[in-house]
């Protein structure tokens, strides 16, 4: 059964249910969700759910009535996420595992790890007991196996999967291996599974070829109840009457895990056709699917391999495959996990303490003397150190992957409205949040060489943007050439590099500093109530122990709330969506249609809600909007 606890639960309380529910037998697993944190109390023990009730501290009590406890959906709402290493599986993730089916050499692992990992794979698989149909087939090397995969994880900073075959490697897997694989053919050793459960790392799961989604869900169970809580299911395909691959792969049964479980299911296209040109478009289908992941196999040279050679990819098989996957994410509004370039900054402590002005790197579009690096001089204590970036894409990528502690990119205009393109990357970018925002006025300053003259001007750069927002005072100059440039800081980086005195920049006057350029004419912008609103995004665990002022999370002064959904087409469907927010006086300050990536006519919703003082208010619009909308999201809570 499960256990709802109420919000303001005692600890006293708490800890006299876990002894009362312990005491007639039952196993305990604490679960704390989005909304509500659950007891899952799992026991073949009769008892009156009524005497649970009425303990103190209990909200409510839920009865289970799938046969899997502990993998169900009944006991958790939310997907389950995990991380392994730097990596984390679950959510909005595709994580590719890859490498050859079995450990040969040292060399050979090493040789494969760096192909893998530089196509963008996020871990390492690799055999060293391998369970082979023929007792004549190469059956793995063993003990050095897993040594040459360790060290190969080691010297790529991949973590590594490989596949446990008997309770008496427990304890050498635990050492050496960072998650473990139960193969097809061990599924339902229920020994193993109990040993591999009790050790608490994260499990690779296969179906068997003859078992059902159920028995694979129960094999599952087996694990969660002996201790891991991060355990992965892979559908790996199924023996069929078809004679022309070599087990038939059942994608259908990704949608149908993902209905009854909470647990992210990958797919292995290598074994689930077992031959090499069909690997490619059954991972595709697969993540189309909706997949979590997918684990393949890769060779250098898959004719030579001692194993599984006719369906191991080549390396330049995989980076193609690698490259499609990248561009197929972002239409079913996921990202691909990659492994960080290094470990991620630590943002703060829990006290909110600010990390030393020297850890404080932000990644902003632009040069210097951009005004996205004034906004976040402005925003961030002294000492904050800006990293430029060429394109908006490469700050989202800097924070995923841990080069930058902090990004800003701007998303609003007072002139000319959103800039679409990051409010598309932020949802391209599930991992990241926006934790706080600021907003600056933007005055524009004609900028020239220090040699340069009003009168000599002839031809004038900067970002299209700035030109159309000093349209009226260029219409002065009809003569002077209008040439878009990718950035205001950039257009004054190019003039002071050419050396050209006929040549002006638009731009801002920190630009025309950075660079030693002066200012010939000062405030041309058309319209002098010309602002831009930027936000500041860290990465999903940054949001909730930012200590940098305005980037609190919620619980510790956050005002304002950035929401996205999509709605069923039905009238009335956005209505019912806004009445949510209204019926709880929670005011909605912007609100904008966006296209959705891949489906023409089907449009998502941004919305920036001002929180109300009490947290309830809003908690409970959130679990209302759930059910009517549709990929219900939340970008950010912050202070604004």
């Amino acid at each position: 059964m499960i256990i709802v606890l109420s919000r303001d639960i005692r600890p006293a309380d708490k800890q006299a249910l876990t002894a009362f529910l312990e005491s007639k037998g039952f196993r305990l697993r604490e679960i704390q969700g989005e909304q509500e944190t659950v007891l899952a109390a799992v026991g073949i023990v009769p008892i009156d759910v009524r005497q649970v009730e009425l303990l103190p501290g209990v909200a409510r009590v839920i009865p289970i009535t799938s046969p899997f406890k502990l993998a169900s959906r009944e006991v958790r709402k939310e997907d389950t996420t995990f991380p392994v290493g730097p990596i984390k599986v679950g959510g909005p993730r595709i994580v590719v595992i890859a490498g050859p089916c079995a450990v040969e050499s040292r060399e050979h692992i090493l040789e494969v790890a760096r192909i893998v990992k530089d196509s963008g794979a996020a871990m390492l698989r690799g055999g060293a007991y391998k369970p082979r149909t023929s007792p004549y087939a190469f059956q793995g090397l063993g003990a050095e196996g897993l040594a040459f995969l360790k060290a190969a994880g080691e010297a790529t900073g991949l973590p590594v999967v490989s596949e446990i075959v008997s309770p008496e490697h427990a304890d050498l897997f635990r050492e050496l291996v960072d998650v473990l694989q139960i193969g097809a053919r061990n599924m339902q050793n229920f020994e193993l599974l109990k040993r591999v459960g009790a050790l608490g790392k994260p499990v690779l799961l296969k179906r068997g070829p003859a078992a059902t989604i159920q028995d694979l869900l129960m094999s599952a169970e087996y694990l969660l109840a002996h201790g891991t809580e991060a355990v992965m299911l892979c559908e790996r395909g199924i023996r069929t009457f078809e004679t022309y691959t070599r087990y038939t792969l059942d994608l259908s049964a990704i949608p149908v895990v993902k209905k009854l479980s909470h647990l992210p299911i990958l797919v292995d296209p290598s074994h689930g056709t077992g031959l090499r040109e069909k690997v490619p478009p059954m991972a595709l289908a697969a993540v189309a699917a909706g997949a979590d992941g997918l684990t393949v196999e890769v060779h250098t040279d898959p004719q030579a391999a001692l194993s599984d050679g006719p369906q191991s990819l080549y390396p330049d098989q995989f980076e193609k495959l690698m490259r499609d996957i990248q561009a197929l994410a972002p239409v079913l509004g996921k990202e691909v996990a990659r492994l960080p370039e290094r470990e991620p900054l630590v943002l703060a402590d829990p006290s909110g303490r600010v990390p030393p002005a020297g850890d404080l790197s932000v990644g902003f579009q632009g040069e210097r003397g951009a005004f996205s690096e004034k906004a976040l001089l402005a925003y961030f204590p002294e000492g904050a150190v800006g990293v430029p970036h060429a394109e908006f894409r490469d700050v989202f990528e800097a924070v995923l992957t841990g080069k930058v502690a902090f990004g800003i990119v701007p998303v609003e205009n007072t002139l000319t409205g959103s800039i679409h393109q990051n409010y598309d990357l932020l949802l391209q970018y599930p991992d990241l949040r926006i934790v706080g925002e600021k907003i600056i006025r933007i005055l524009h300053h004609l900028i020239g060489l220090p040699s340069s003259s009003l009168e000599g001007i002839r031809q004038v750069y900067s970002h299209p943007q700035a030109l159309s927002q000093c349209a009226l005072y260029l219409e002065r100059f009809p003569a002077w050439e209008k040439t878009p440039f990718y950035d205001t800081a950039g257009a004054v980086a190019f003039i002071a590099r050419e050396g050209r005195p006929e040549a002006a920049a638009i731009a801002s006057l920190e630009a025309a500093r950075a660079y030693g350029m002066k200012v010939l004419k000062e405030g041309i912008e058309t319209n002098s109530q010309n602002y831009t609103r930027f936000v500041i995004i860290a990465l999903g665990e940054a949001a909730g122990t930012l200590g940098a002022p305005g980037a609190i999370a919620a619980g510790r002064g956050a005002n304002k709330a950035s929401l996205v959904f999509a709605t069923a087409n039905t009238p009335g469907s956005l209505f019912q969506a806004l009445r949510v927010l209204a019926e709880r006086s929670i005011n909605m300050v912007k609100l904008e249609s966006r296209p959705i990536a891949g489906k023409p006519w089907e449009e998502l919703f941004y919305l920036d809600v001002a929180l109300p003082e009490a947290e309830e208010p809003f908690r409970q619009a959130l679990e209302e909007l759930k059910g009517v909308t549709e990929g219900l999201r939340i970008l950010g809570i912050y202070r604004s």
